[in-house]
């Protein structure tokens, strides 16, 4: 079994009035490989949370085709602030 963590820092366009926010998302396939990646992002305007988990999904899916088919274990999205 494989595992691998990252961060990403990506900035959506166009205009992005709703401010950064931290994510963090695992995949799994079970018994084969686990990924955990992190960064920041700041989604558009009138973007939903399923929005930027897709987005998020998709970036994470590109890097690693691998987990194409992976189950999503754990997802967190919240303002980047103290």
């Amino acid at each position: 079994m494989t595992s691998q963590t990252s961060q990403t820092s990506t900035t959506a366009t166009p205009a992005a009035t709703q401010g950064s926010h931290m994510w963090v998302m695992t995949l799994e396939i079970p018994g084969r490989g686990m990924t955990t990646q992190y960064g920041t992002w700041t989604p558009p305007a009138g973007a939903t949370r399923y929005d930027v988990f897709a987005a998020l999904r998709g970036h994470i899916v590109a890097e690693n085709p691998e987990m194409g088919s992976a189950n999503c274990v754990f997802f967190s999205l919240e303002p980047n602030r103290l």
